[in-house]
């Protein structure tokens, strides 16, 4: 059987830096660094970065974030490396995924909320649940073993626009409203796709 080609940009670059983080990770796994270790010091990078963006620095917060983002490649490497077999570091890596969308979104409302930016404050909070329900269909349609690898804004598509925003403030509300809109057309493109396998199987 053909390996299944890459259908998303975080897929391409996943397969086009998979080398470099094997050598990372192995080197890494022989310092005796731990997969899960790495895994909380990303989220605790994201803290620290959401505490800024809340208090209005936005580019510090950018800055911080941007230095979170090798973590979130570098433990599934160590994780390789050591050949982990069990299944909780997965599990803990998803979960705070979690943690830090909503982290990151908190802040993000907050500093709209604090300006009396009511509305704006709506739209982050808009991006978060998009962001949660992108995450979701993709786990719960796991359980009904159908791969949803599709969509126009998976964690990575989200972390670049939320990047971008931050760094360059004034593209700030332009970036929430596309991660609002993109968020939730994704969670449609994907619960669309959950039914339409599951169609096929039902009719088959």
């Amino acid at each position: 059987m053909a390996n299944q080609q890459p259908t998303t940009f975080s897929q391409r670059l996943r397969s086009l830096t998979a080398g470099f983080m094997s050598r990372v990770g192995m080197t890494l796994h022989r310092a005796g660094i731990h997969p899960d270790m790495v895994t909380v010091t990303g989220l605790v990078f994201v803290a620290v970065a959401a505490f800024f963006i809340a208090q209005g620095d936005l580019q510090i917060g950018g800055i911080v974030l941007l230095l979170s983002l090798p973590l979130d490649a570098i433990d599934g490497a160590v994780a390789r490396a050591m050949q982990r077999k069990g299944k909780f570091g997965a599990m803990l890596d998803s979960a705070l995924d979690r943690y830090a969308d909503g982290l990151i979104f908190g802040a993000l409302s907050y500093y709209f909320a604090v300006q009396d930016r009511f509305g704006w404050m709506l739209l982050a909070l808009l991006a978060l649940m998009g962001s949660y329900m992108v995450s979701y269909i993709r786990g719960r349609a796991g359980g009904l073993r159908v791969d949803v690898e599709v969509g126009l804004f998976t964690r990575l598509e989200r972390i670049i626009v939320i990047l971008i925003m931050l760094l360059i403030p004034t593209l700030l509300e332009i970036g929430v409203v596309i991660l609002a809109v993109g968020t939730n057309f994704t969670a449609g493109q994907r619960l669309w796709h959950v039914y339409k396998v599951l169609k096929e199987r039902e009719d088959s």
